[in-house]
């Protein structure tokens, strides 16, 4: 049992004042590590939240990150704060670690008023990099847009936050220990988390895939959260081999590398599933857990197809065995999903990116699958999106079925079509200019209809808004869409998750439901809507990139 000497402690009321730049974003606040470690900054905003919340006084927070620089030193604030301010109890992840879709199965498991997740999720970490902190309300899931401009209201006006004076609490073993009169449970970080997959997936029929076929897993963790947990549950309960996981030890700065599961900086297991016999299936996940990348053997498969596919083939699967509710997707995410709901006779929910938007359609059963083009698949059983949840519902698909990834897929685009996509990311331009390129698109949007370009004709043009069908609330300026008669799209968007600039976000789309023409290379097959996305935006002259900085 851990403990803290049963001495006096003090509970400090700090003078502070503002800093104005604590907006969250999409996933709550993310800055650079030395804009977090400047005087009062992390004080500041963990006081805004707790002054945005009532009725917590005695209840249960849970507390973790991803394991990158500054995530210690941020959790014992934390929970000196929560203690000062009246929490009853907090769990906290061994060695301060806990991926985000655990954090979220961890406060359901535990009917917790709610969590504090530390991570920057796919940004870089280390003591010049990036980090984050959000809040998680007693769903599990982020807190909803409300929440978070209450946070940011607060933090433009607070003068005082209160903590506690005590010693720090050992993060490393399991156990008990109190601050005052909060107690605080360092608890195993992958438990919980792992018994709830095991509810959910036929893992005896996985480890038939290990145990008695020749079939071969490669999961790169990118030195990021999800380490522990695939050695866990890949090598120790499923039976996989040793090295089946790679980069699996989390470090504060993941390696020097970028955690971010796509085919640029997950190099390491492109080289891998793309190289002299390849294994038959591979994967990566994130910084903290919540985003996945699924590739066959020479092939990739994108985000807006895996959760097609997983729709489609869901049956299959024991924890869905009863059939789907409904499909959200993101507003940026391709229609695939669309069809697959179609042929299913049940509803596609389209909402603004961030997975905070499908928190209201999970709570109310109007969807059980939920999906983002970068790379974030989840369901009904937490509200975060969840990287190993998508592995092993691939993997249970693949055991069922007894084919190769490329196979299912390409069974899937000859049933459903194939819709080309991609996304081209134009990362760190400087924030005028980005701007300016939203802005001019917005102000054109009543020219665009009916004008023809090269071979398309445009038949609308908006500023994507969202009413939320269970609340009523609405979220405007999520996206500027081009669409064309023949179905095919072009999106715009600014994304809230970097720290530096702006990173603006080009979505390109069309549909091919021949199946003679199904297998070009994406950008071969969307080559003139890449022409005419910047001929529209002007991109190249307003950014002065010549190219973008990643493909996906």
């Amino acid at each position: 049992m851990l403990s803290i000497d049963p001495i006096v402690m003090n509970i400090r009321a700090v003078s502070t004042t503002p800093y104005l730049d604590q907006k969250p974003g999409t996933s709550g606040l993310r800055k650079l590590v030395k804009t977090f470690q400047q005087f009062h900054y992390l004080e500041n905003f963990v006081q805004s939240i707790f002054d945005s919340l009532e009725g917590y006084q005695g209840q249960t927070l849970v507390l973790g990150g991803d394991g990158r620089y500054y995530n210690r030193e941020a959790i014992q604030i934390i929970l000196k704060m929560a203690a000062a301010n009246g929490f009853g109890r907090v769990l906290v992840g061994q060695g301060g670690i806990f991926s985000t879709p655990a954090v979220s199965a961890v406060i359901r498991k535990n009917q917790a008023f709610g969590g504090i997740i530390l991570s920057a999720s796919h940004n870089p970490g280390g003591p010049d990099a990036d980090f984050g902190i959000k809040y998680n309300i007693g769903n599990g899931g982020p807190a909803p847009e409300k929440v978070t401009e209450a946070i940011f209201a607060r933090t433009k006006t607070i003068d005082t936050y209160t903590v506690l004076d005590a010693n720090d609490v050992d993060l490393d073993t399991l156990g008990t220990a109190q601050l005052g009169e909060m107690t605080v449970e360092v608890i195993d970080s992958v438990a919980d988390y792992a018994e709830l997959m095991q509810a959910l997936f036929d893992f005896d029929r996985i480890r038939q895939l290990f145990t008695t076929g020749n079939f071969r897993l490669c999961f790169d963790a990118l030195h990021a959260v999800t380490g522990p947990y695939a050695h866990r549950i890949f090598e120790e309960i499923l039976g996989a081999p040793a090295g089946t996981v790679q980069n699996g030890v989390p470090l504060e700065d993941f390696g020097g590398g970028h955690p971010d599961p796509n085919l640029v900086y997950a190099h390491d297991l492109v080289e891998v599933m793309y190289g002299n016999d390849a294994p038959d299936f591979g994967a990566a996940s994130d910084g903290d857990g919540d985003r996945n990348m699924i590739l066959g053997r020479h092939f990739f498969v994108t985000p807006s197809d895996s959760i097609a596919i997983l729709a489609a083939n869901a049956t299959l699967v024991p924890g869905y065995k009863a059939g789907l509710a409904g499909i959200a997707r993101s507003m940026p995410t391709s229609q695939a999903s669309d069809r697959v709901a179609q042929q299913l006779g049940i509803e596609c929910y389209e909402t603004p990116t961030g997975w905070k938007f499908f928190g209201n359609l999970l709570d109310a059963n109007k969807a059980t699958l939920c999906g983002e083009e970068s790379f974030g698949t989840g369901s009904n059983h937490i509200r975060e999106k969840d990287g190993l949840w998508a592995v092993l519902f691939w993997l249970n698909v693949l055991a069922v079925r007894g084919e190769s990834v490329e196979q299912i897929v390409t069974q899937h685009w000859q049933t459903y079509g194939r819709n080309y996509y991609s996304r081209h990311d134009y990362e760190e331009v400087e924030m005028e200019p980005a701007t300016q390129l939203i802005e001019e698109l917005r102000s054109n949007l009543s020219t665009f209809k009916g004008k023809s370009v090269g071979r398309y004709t445009i038949e609308y043009a908006d500023d994507f808004s969202y009413t939320d069908p269970i609340d009523g609330s609405v979220s405007q300026k999520q996206g500027v869409r081009i669409g064309f008669t023949d179905g095919s799209r072009i999106v715009f968007r600014l994304s809230g998750t970097g720290t530096k600039g702006a990173t603006l976000r080009v979505y390109l789309e069309s549909y091919e439901p021949d199946s003679s023409k199904q297998l070009l290379d994406p950008q071969e097959a969307l080559d003139e809507l890449i022409e005419i996305a910047d001929e529209i935006a002007q991109i190249k002259i307003l950014t002065g990139r010549e190219k973008p900085t990643v493909i996906t």
